[in-house]
């Protein structure tokens, strides 16, 4: 991670944190392509654990359903990295979490992996947060550009970016 990106990344991250505690929203992530990247970031700012509640890394198919509810059936029409599953995969962090927001990430960082229509640097976000007549999702695909850890990277921010405008609309 070179110092100027590891530096924005924090500095996001404390603005997160600033903006939860403001809003008294806590968050939590699942993560495919990022392993626990988002999670770590997160939890770099002292007192994170104000309003981070938990992460979920579930590489495997297997994984996002036994953790997160994700079905077979969405799976198998859809693939791993699609907004049908990061759509189940962010319900399935709220759901079992104390959180108010949770994210959701599945993509091809690379070197292989790449299929038609999914190259690679293609990473499919999921948000959700608790609304007053229930849950609010929202998701969205993004293609990057780059190394396997530029995609990680990349993806970070984007992940940590997202949460604040979900905490802002909570």
């Amino acid at each position: 991670m070179t110092q100027s990106l590891e530096q924005e990344i924090y500095c996001i991250c404390v603005e997160l944190g600033q903006r939860a505690m403001q809003k008294g929203v806590t968050m939590a992530t699942a993560e495919s392509c990022t392993a626990g990247g988002i999670s770590y970031c997160i939890t770099e700012v002292p007192g994170s654990s104000r309003w981070f509640d938990r992460g979920f890394v579930t590489y495997t198919n297997q994984a996002k359903t036994e953790m997160l509810g994700v079905t077979q059936a969405t799976l198998s029409a859809y693939g791993a990295v699609s907004e049908e599953t990061v759509r189940e995969m962010a319900m399935g962090a709220l759901e079992k979490s104390g959180a108010h927001i949770a994210v959701a990430v599945s993509g091809i960082a690379g070197p292989g992996g790449a299929v038609p229509g999914k190259p690679l640097g293609t990473v499919c976000f999921g948000f959700a947060r608790r609304g007053a007549h229930g849950p609010v999702v929202f998701t969205d695909t993004q293609y990057f550009s780059g190394d396997r850890k530029a995609v990680r990277l990349a993806t970070i921010r984007q992940a940590i970016q997202g949460l604040i405008t979900q905490v802002d609309h909570s």
